[in-house]
């Protein structure tokens, strides 16, 4: 691999974007953005203005960095790395020039020999590591190509964008690609799959997005990555998006890329943390940690907030227990189907409920710009998880509040987390739900409860007394029999053959099994032992005969 790269960083000296030469030779120059500069909109980039006013419409008129950066050289048809933080807005950075190569080519294509005009055959591929970040980066990219309409090979249309991952049937997805379509969104797997299928048709791809490439390392998807793109033209512009670029990544790009630049976004002062973010450490009891939450999310200005555990148990019981004590919150955990994470992280993205609990590998993907706050209620593994885990909140320009809980038997982990990151927080204050630091640190209320106000939380051992069941009045009249005969010593009426033993609904259950056509069942009579039934009885055994 072969390439440059252009870093961009917050400064007071310039207003203006210039170049610094590189310090050594070899080394690749610095292009640094001023304090004061004024990123440029998507029209002066020369997006489409089909795009522009999609984008319009929802508000989004000028670039972030890494867009930038990123559009002119992939607008270009170059190769190129991007790295930045999550939040930072790198869907569009690669989406926008995706959806303006397919659109303007299609423009001057299908006049002339329509080889590669759209046709219905996949054109641009995306590569993401979990479901959720699937179907946010389609919607993404729907967003973005809003009333868009391109050229066919059987006339105009609008763009066609599907997402393809596990956890959903084949069907659906088979039958997208089948009806035709442009961009195609998928996960490694599922994506592997259908390609070996024949069902998903990857010889005219001539865009090639790997997104969140660390994350897929992470999960294990690498091997699956490399067989999809062994199947992909060579012919073709590809461009690998990731926070972080570890060694396995530069082999990929170095594999599969070509002579890419690479892009890289950030303020001068930014460390491996958001510092927008403000970071609070507590030593908590974990008897005493849900209510420490409760009282954290009353606090002042607290917004859409992201708990997250490290187990899918521990996930669902902090879930359970603040909506007891009546928070709007949702799961998003590995027991949790498909369907029911959607539609939880549905719901928190419109503001139905604003709190989310969520494991790390479940979170993975989840990009949503307007948390507020985000809490550790279990110590992260390592200092990658709670890097990713706090990057949740403090994005796009925006501020954050991120709360860490450590129990006395996290102490040791969160010792190295700290030394990794330098935080300068290696003994974390030991605090409980009615410690007053806690109130002032986070602008809470020292009057709260731990409940929302209006909901009474049950207390422990407290027993709920329940009303008795009204007696049922039956109006059908039961003839009690004995021995098969009727209380006057008749025999039951005789029943028509085949009929069956109910006057209900059609598969109902007879009601009343003394007049069943069975024979009756044997009655035992106490007796004292020894003593001979009574002369006269009459056996259950006599009246079925």
């Amino acid at each position: 691999m072969k390439g440059r790269t252009i870093t961009t960083s917050n400064t007071t000296e310039n207003n203006d974007i210039h170049t610094e030469p590189a310090a050594e030779e070899g080394m690749p120059d610095v292009h640094v953005i001023g304090d004061d500069h004024v990123s440029p909109s998507f029209a002066e980039l020369g997006v489409d203005q089909s795009i522009v006013g999609a984008l319009g419409k929802r508000g989004i008129e000028r670039t972030f960095a890494i867009q930038e950066l990123t559009l002119p050289l992939a607008l270009a048809g170059n190769d190129l790395i991007g790295q930045a933080r999550t939040g930072m807005g790198k869907t569009y950075g690669f989406g926008v020039p995706l959806l303006n190569r397919l659109i303007t080519q299609a423009r001057a294509e299908v006049g002339e020999d329509g080889l590669r005009a759209l046709d219905g055959t996949p054109r641009a591929l995306i590569i993401v590591p979990t479901r959720e970040l699937c179907v946010q980066v389609a919607d993404d990219l729907e967003q973005a190509s809003d009333g868009v309409r391109v050229q066919t090979t059987k006339g105009e249309r609008d763009l066609k964008i599907t997402s393809i991952y596990g956890g959903r049937p084949y069907e659906s997805q088979i039958e997208a690609l089948q009806k035709g379509v442009d961009v195609v969104v998928g996960t490694p797997g599922r994506l592997l799959d259908l390609a070996n299928q024949g069902h998903l048709v990857l010889g005219k791809i001539q865009i090639l997005v790997l997104d969140e490439a660390d994350e897929m390392l992470d999960l294990g998807f690498l091997p699956d990555i490399e067989r999809v793109l062994t199947m992909v033209p060579t012919d073709r512009q590809t461009m690998l998006f990731s926070a972080t670029m570890p060694g396995p990544i530069i082999t990929l790009a170095r594999t599969f890329l070509t002579q890419p630049t690479h892009v890289r976004a950030e303020h001068h002062d930014d460390s491996a943390v958001h510092e927008r973010t403000t970071q609070f450490v507590y030593r908590a009891h974990a008897l005493d940690k849900v209510e420490l939450v409760a009282k954290v999310l009353q606090a002042e200005g607290r917004g859409a907030t992201m708990i997250f555990t490290r187990t899918k148990r521990t996930a669902q019981k902090v879930a359970d227990e603040l909506a007891e004590r009546g928070f709007k919150v949702g799961a998003v955990h590995g027991d949790l189907g498909q369907v029911a994470r959607e539609k939880a992280l549905g719901k928190f993205r419109d503001g139905s409920i604003d709190v989310l609990v969520a494991t790390d590998v479940a979170a993975r993907g989840i990009d949503i710009d307007d948390v507020t706050h985000v809490i550790n209620f279990q110590c992260p593994e390592d200092d990658k998880t709670y890097v990713h885990r706090i990057g949740r909140t403090g994005r796009a320009g925006k501020t954050g509040t991120a709360v860490t809980l450590v129990d006395w038997d996290e102490l040791h982990r969160w010792e190295l987390i700290d030394k990794a990151l330098g935080l300068g927080k290696p003994e974390p204050v030991e605090t409980y739900s009615s410690s007053e630091h806690l109130f002032t640190d986070l602008g809470i209320d020292p009057k709260v409860k731990g409940s929302l106000p209006g909901v009474r939380k049950r207390a422990e051992g407290e027993i709920v007394e329940r009303k008795p069941r009204e007696k049922r009045t039956s109006t059908r009249t039961r003839t009690r029999t004995r021995g098969g005969r009727k209380a006057d010593g008749t025999a039951p009426e005789a029943k028509p053959a085949g009929k069956p033993a109910t006057d209900g609904p059609e598969g109902e259950a007879p009601s009343d099994q003394g007049e069943s056509d069975a024979p009756a069942r044997k009655r035992r009579r106490r007796r004292r032992s020894g003593a001979k039934k009574a002369e006269g009885t009459v056996t259950a055994e006599a009246s079925a005969e």
